[in-house]
């Protein structure tokens, strides 16, 4: 009877410790995931407001621009594509499409939300700052005709960067994915300053809402508690 008790205790011990580390791992994650990256954000968007533009952004897209060649020129035309509304998006779907057979309804919740809001935050957030792009030279690429703070093509290929990291879990591919998913959001953050139709500031200001917003859905939904259920299960 002693050692039942005895037993009871410690279970119950556990359980309170491991509680506590989820709640402080939660609340790390909010901080870190979330409220850093929108203060962040809310320091750029204090800026642009009042300043128009950092002393710094036209000189970082003029160092940028200096080492442009003929080669380049097709590489960043070519690889900026990757980032547009005809690819991600579309990949987007494909990822939610994949989750409906292993009956992952909160990942697939995710994914939707994830992209969806995040297209839909960056036109408001466009709308409301209204900032002009910038048009130092002419690159070749079509000029876009919407606002430039945050960059589009900067917060899409952050937000379906983590959801790819959230939906792997602790699975062995992992690693690879989030080292393939910062090369390519910082090969699209370049591109943007490349073809000059981006201030580094519009690039920033789009990872860290895309950051914010897909880490703190996480969170809420919570899918990589989601257990895979088996296709023959009813």
């Amino acid at each position: 009877m002693v050692e039942e008790v005895k037993e009871a205790l410690v279970h119950d011990q556990m359980t309170q410790d491991r509680t506590a580390l989820g709640v402080s791992l939660a609340t790390s994650l909010w901080i870190l995931g979330v409220g850093l990256p929108l203060a962040g954000f809310g320091l750029l968007g204090f800026g642009v407001w009042t300043l128009g533009n950092f002393p710094w952004d036209e000189p970082i897209l003029q160092a940028v621009h200096a080492a442009s060649t003929p080669a380049l020129d097709r590489i960043a035309q070519g690889m900026t594509r990757l980032g547009s509304p005809w690819i991600l998006p579309p990949l987007a779907g494909l990822m939610a499409i994949a989750l409906v057979p292993l009956q992952r309804w909160r990942s697939l919740l995710y994914v939707v939300l994830s992209l969806a809001g995040s297209t839909l935050i960056n036109i408001g957030l466009k709308d409301l700052w209204k900032r002009d792009r910038p048009f130092l030279w002419e690159s070749g690429a079509p000029r876009p005709h919407d606002f430039s703070f945050p960059s589009g093509h900067a917060m899409t290929s952050v937000a379906i960067g983590v959801v790819l990291l959230i939906l792997l879990g602790s699975s062995r591919w992992r690693p690879w994915a989030a080292l393939f998913g910062v090369l390519f959001v910082l090969a699209i953050g370049w591109t943007r300053l490349y073809l000059g139709v981006h201030y580094p500031s519009d690039i920033l200001g789009g990872w860290l809402v895309a950051i914010a917003w897909t880490v703190g859905l996480s969170l809420l939904i919570q899918p990589q508690r989601e257990k895979i259920k088996p296709q023959d299960e009813k």
